[in-house]
């Protein structure tokens, strides 16, 4: 990992550094790539200027539209997904437009088309160039009639019945590579007008585009006299603060909600929540509760749609938990805690029971970053990521089990010690399997098929959340904080990044993660990471005058991501908890308010927060000073311990006076950005191993049932026969980052599989299928074959995989809420949960696996049954249906 040391500077070291080309005194946080000072943000020709605690103006403009390359990659897709050649490869043409306008050659699907054709020069595509991209489909559709469907590079078919729809990706504006959405787009969708087999589109490359620029001057314009108000000796503080006010009320919707972005309406249960915690509740928590009970059914928490028909591949919706707790504390309302008890009760229950793995770790995508292949390996899909184990979201479950076991103890429940327990538990469990000691962090999920292999990369929101909850000891936490991967322009959500990804949570800074971060680095009082956390906001913030959804990590630009909005909610509600819960110290307890201000001597002075509503008290706030150790607070005048009871009424004055202390005044360390190398792809024959050499790669690792077994520098290695092994390889680079895991391969002998025709126990589905074995595939629902009851026979007593050939046609691959579930059972036991994320809109020939369950079973006959049970309800509620084509056992 290559290392960038800037020196923790004093604020006096920093004025004899100032540049003498702008007009401020001080710097705040200087580095070579931009510098903030009390009235400026400079980075490179961009300057933000504060003009009062009212006005910004900013010259920034994002330079990405000001190097448009003519060189454009892109690719096909049917149905909405990366199909036409291999992860990675795409076609290459070099725009030479006659006039504003191009033809491409016409490309056959399939195969890589690479323009010999380069520039010469570094000139720009000319804005506003008609591209006309042609496809010849011939061949896809020659198969379509002869054999009824289309078998792609990657070995998926495609059904006749099932295609939809050819469409173009790329990198180029405003082609993208989001290939799950695409078609919503003009232009996006290739059409075949005279039937000839060559579909085509034209879309316009380098247009003109607003969301490139930032307007020039924020000026306020709401009212926020309602809110606390900030004055400090930092004016970009105040203007900060008050253009983040501003954007509260733009969220603010007339049903008493909050939006989620600029460009995102209506309420989702993660952002709303992660806002909540972070600073929306302190300003209006009667706003907070309305929108927290949008995302409540069958007085259960909504998991919003999402990969596979979201629940239980996503499985964070608990995060609900930790902001309906934040309203509490900061209103006391007892009627609110009474009401929420019993949706996060119902809610933990019915995830008890589907959710949690053998290891008792919770199972399904880490907490927000759900885009797939923004954050794992193409290979899996979204049965792989239901099944593997996240930090985040692991964390997050831990700490609503605690809140949960908190929230009965004050309402007087009873039977709520389990919680406490398994939330105990829990915590080990992390420990126990996240923990990287060699690298000083934890790690970011476990991943695989039935053997579960931890991936070493960071997750920074995850490391936040095991420092801010506890996870591991102090010693542990430090540790965290000084060894996750930190670069210029923030925390990178994760680090390293993927190979062939563009921007979005792959290389990107999220505002409302460096929050977590910041508050983090607070709490463990490392005062030069905290100050580079501070500055990544404000600079940003500055710069683009709103509070972005994200920004590229390499770059610092907001323009760049695969989506992009202005005042995001919880990148908002950070820059509002950058004020109540780090520079005033705000600690929001269930019987009290404790004080524990965070401030660094750049930003040494005093600051006064005014109306600050408390339950029923209303708090003029002072604070003075610089450091993390108080050496005076006073109410009404009074000294006394820093915090004040939940009783308290009516206005106070409070003085904080900081004790002028520096905390661990240690070098920052920013790391470069690094890619990982592509994940192999491995191939079997007969006992051999094998797959293409990576460039850059030194070495492959090869992991057998989840171990390590050997390393080497070959591209293949024999498995000797054995019982049932499961086989994965990654790549090494000279740096010592290692690629993903490969696909793992199935070892073992054909004689040990057993294939059950599903249909020999159930009627055939009269859906028009294809690519089926047998005679057909048998419906499940909640009206049909409720309890699939299957018989099975083996030759000998022993351990069993079992899963489910079946397909789920509900709705898109990438969301929606229609996700499959059933328990499995042998006789009357509980065996496990079965997940069938759904795979395509009205793709039910788009057959695939379910989850595997290991299962013991006698020698003989067994009775086995799938059954729909009361917690195996979707986020749908009307529709869980999948089909089943076979059930498949291996012998372990």
């Amino acid at each position: 990992m290559k290392l960038k040391t800037l020196a923790f500077l004093s604020a006096a070291l920093l004025t004899a550094c100032s540049s003498q080309n702008h007009k401020n005194e001080e710097f705040i946080y200087s580095s070579p790539e931009f510098s903030i000072s009390k009235n400026e943000v400079v980075q490179g020709k961009f300057t933000a200027e504060i003009i009062g605690s009212k006005q910004i103006s900013s010259d920034y403009q994002s330079p990405k539209h000001l190097n448009y390359s003519p060189v454009i990659d892109f690719k096909f897709a049917i149905n909405q997904k990366d199909n036409e050649l291999d992860f990675g490869v795409n076609h290459r043409v070099f725009i030479q437009p006659n006039g504003n306008e191009y033809e491409t050659p016409i490309i056959k699907f399939g195969e890589q088309f690479s323009d010999q054709n380069q520039p010469t020069d570094n000139k720009p595509l000319a804005p506003n160039t008609k591209v006309t991209f042609r496809l010849d489909m011939n061949e896809v559709l020659k198969s379509f009639e002869e054999k009824g469907f289309y078998e792609t590079i990657h070995g998926d078919k495609i059904a006749k019945v099932d295609f939809k729809e050819v469409c173009i990706a790329g990198g180029s504006y405003p082609l993208r590579w989001d290939f799950e959405n695409l078609g919503g787009n003009n232009g996006e969708r290739l059409t075949d007008e005279d039937n000839d087999g060559i579909y085509e589109t034209t879309i316009v490359l380098n247009p003109h585009n607003e969301d490139l620029k930032t307007k020039n001057v924020w000026t306020l314009e709401e009212d926020i006299s309602n809110f606390p108000q900030l004055n400090t000796d930092i004016p970009l503080m105040d203007a900060a603060y008050n253009l983040t006010l501003e954007e509260v009320i733009k969220l603010s919707e007339a049903d008493g909600t909050f939006r989620t972005g600029e460009k995102w309406a209506g309420v989702w249960t993660r952002d709303v929540s992660y806002a909540i915690i972070l600073g929306l509740a302190q300003v209006d928590p009667e706003r907070c509760k309305t929108s927290l009970r949008k995302k409540v059914k069958r007085n259960r928490i909504v998991q919003d749609t999402g990969s596979g028909g979201a629940w239980p591949v996503s499985t964070d919706r608990i995060v609900w938990t930790l902001a309906a707790w934040e309203i509490y504390k900061v209103t006391g309302d007892n009627d609110w805690l009474e009401e929420v008890f019993q949706i996060i009760k119902n809610t933990v229950d019915d995830d008890l029971e589907v959710i949690w793995n053998t290891k008792e770790i919770v199972k399904g995508e880490t907490s927000f970053t759900d885009w797939r292949k923004q954050t794992y390996p193409r290979w899996m899909d979204n049965v792989d990521i239901s099944q593997s184990t996240g930090l985040s979201t692991n964390i997050v479950y831990y700490q609503s089990l605690k809140i949960l076991h908190e929230m009965g103890q004050v309402l007087g429940k009873e039977n709520i010690e389990k919680y406490n327990l398994k939330a105990d538990h829990l915590k080990a469990e992390i420990n126990a399997n996240f923990w990287l000691e060699d690298k000083g962090y934890y790690a970011q999920y476990q991943y695989g098929r039935f053997n579960k292999i931890t991936s070493p990369n960071s997750e920074a929101l995850g490391e936040a959340f095991a420092v801010l909850f506890g996870i591991g000891d102090q010693k542990r936490s430090n540790r965290v904080i000084a060894n996750t991967p930190n670069m210029t322009y923030g925390i990178p959500t994760v680090y390293p990044q993927l190979n062939g990804i563009p921007p979005y949570h792959n290389d990107s800074v999220w505002p409302f993660v460096q929050m977590f971060w910041n508050l983090a680095a607070a709490q463990v009082g490392n005062e030069a990471i905290l100050e580079h956390g501070l500055a990544s906001i404000y600079r940003a913030l500055a710069l683009f005058l709103t509070n972005k959804e994200n920004m590229v990590a390499s770059t610092g630009d907001f323009a760049g991501t695969e989506l992009n909005s202005n005042y995001q909610l919880w990148s908002v509600a950070g820059s509002l908890g950058l004020v109540y819960k780090i520079f005033f110290g705000m600690d929001f307890q269930a019987e009290q308010l404790k004080f524990s201000p965070v401030i660094p001597q750049a930003y040494q002075g005093q600051k006064t927060l005014t109306n600050f509503t408390y339950r029923n008290a209303i708090l003029d706030i002072t604070i003075s000073g610089h450091g993390n150790k108080i050496k005076s607070f006073k109410v009404d005048g009074i000294e006394q311990d820093a915090a004040i009871s939940s009783s308290l009424e009516g206005k106070h004055q409070i003085e904080i006076q900081l004790a002028n202390n520096s905390f661990k005044d240690a070098p920052l360390q920013l790391v470069e950005n690094h890619v990982m190398l592509p994940t192999p792809e491995t191939t079997l024959t007969k006992n051999i191993i094998s797959w293409e050499k990576i460039e850059g790669a030194q070495k492959y690792e090869i992991f057998v049932n989840g171990k390590l077994k050997e390393t080497t520098d070959k591209t293949s290695i024999k498995i000797e026969e054995q019982n049932f092994q499961e086989v994965s390889v990654r790549a090494i680079d000279t740096e010592g980052f290692v690629s993903f895991l490969s696909e793992p391969i199935k070892v073992y002998n054909e004689k040990n599989e057993s294939l059950i025709e599903a249909e020999r126990f159930a009627k055939i589905s009269d859906k028009k299928l294809t690519d089926f074995t047998g005679i057909g595939a048998i419906e499940i629902s909640k009206l049909a074959n409720r309890n699939f009851v299957f018989d099975v026979k083996v030759p000998a007593d022993g351990e069993y995989l079992i899963d489910f050939r079946y397909s789920n046609g509900s709705g898109p691959w990438n969301t929606d809420n229609k996700c499959a579930l059933r328990t499995l059972f042998l006789e009357n036991n509980k065996i496990g949960s079965v997940v069938m994320a759904q795979r395509g809109t009205d793709e039910w020939s788009n057959w695939s696996y379910s989850n595997s369950n290991k299962v013991y079973l006698k020698k003989g006959k067994n009775q086995l049954s799938l059954k729909f049970e009361d917690y195996d309800e979707n986020m749908n509620v009307d529709i869980n249906n999948a089909l089943i084509d076979y059930i498949r056992l291996i012998k372990l």
